[in-house]
């Protein structure tokens, strides 16, 4: 059999998940493959979280937590390795959009992470100069966490404006745009969320220089993630900042098509991606 590879837990948040994990299940006498019948994951998986070569998602977290009777010991630890999967800049942000009330979108360039497809974000995420796989797959796992607020019992109203470009850019293959769009017309049967297309013959530049999110949430002040040339971004509070991306924002959808309209243009965009 062979040695399993040491853990070193001061390295990194995962890293200290999968030395707790390991540590539960030899608490309990248990193989990797015990544990694997006790879950919904495979010894792979168990494996390379132990090692801290994927990170875990929540699921897997809640399902080790309650096969290994940790007491919600592997659960305490996962939003750490949440934010951890996520660039320093960003991570401010996290804690905004998972407590706002309502979420005002504007992209030019890309799908919204809340409303990406794994496969689609894996695109994405693998476009970064110099990333590796691991790395990948950890912020895809991340990225796939942050839209349970999507199934809380009251999720956030969700506003999104996508320029038409975003419906036509290729991303990953041809299969992944398709079931990218089939999952925003998914997406747009929920109460609470509304996407709108900016069609090209708006013939718009408002919001040429970046995407952007305003979030809102009762009794603080609106917060913003403001990216900057699709690189990095930053998060803001500023009063004047607000007002102007409010107004951005009001100006953009002013030119967008109704829902209804924006949801044809993306069925059109769906046959083409499937001829």
């Amino acid at each position: 059999m062979p040695k399993e590879s040491e853990l070193y837990p001061s390295e990194s948040p995962t890293a200290l998940f999968g030395f707790e994990l390991r540590k539960l299940r030899k608490e309990r006498r248990w193989s990797q493959l015990r544990l694997a019948r006790a879950v919904p994951y495979s010894v792979g998986t168990i494996s390379m979280i132990e090692t801290a070569k994927r990170s875990p998602s929540e699921a897997f977290a809640r399902h080790c937590d309650e096969a290994l009777e940790a007491g919600g010991a592997l659960m305490r630890l996962w939003p750490m390795v949440n934010r951890s999967s996520a660039p320093l800049w960003f991570r401010p942000w996290l804690d905004v959009e998972a407590t706002a009330e309502a979420l005002s979108t504007w992209e030019p360039l890309m799908i919204p992470g809340l409303l990406q497809t794994e496969d689609y974000a894996r695109a994405i995420l693998s476009g970064d100069v110099g990333v590796t796989t691991e790395q990948v797959e950890e912020q895809v796992v991340a990225r796939m966490e942050r839209q349970s607020i999507l199934r809380r019992p009251k999720p956030p109203l969700l506003w999104f404006v996508l320029d038409e470009a975003v419906l036509h850019r290729p991303v990953g293959t041809v299969a992944v745009m398709a079931a990218q769009l089939d999952h925003l017309l998914e997406a747009a049967k929920s109460s609470s969320v509304t996407i709108q297309v900016l069609p090209y013959k708006a013939f718009s530049t408002t919001g040429l220089a970046g995407g952007f999110v305003i979030a809102q949430a009762d009794g603080v002040a609106d917060t913003a993630y403001v990216e900057s040339a699709g690189i990095l971004g930053r998060v803001t509070e500023r009063a004047e900042d607000i007002r102007t991306l409010r107004f951005r924002y009001d100006g953009i959808r002013s030119e967008a098509l109704p829902q209804r309209e924006s949801l044809e243009l993306i069925k059109e965009a769906v046959r083409r991606w499937k001829s």
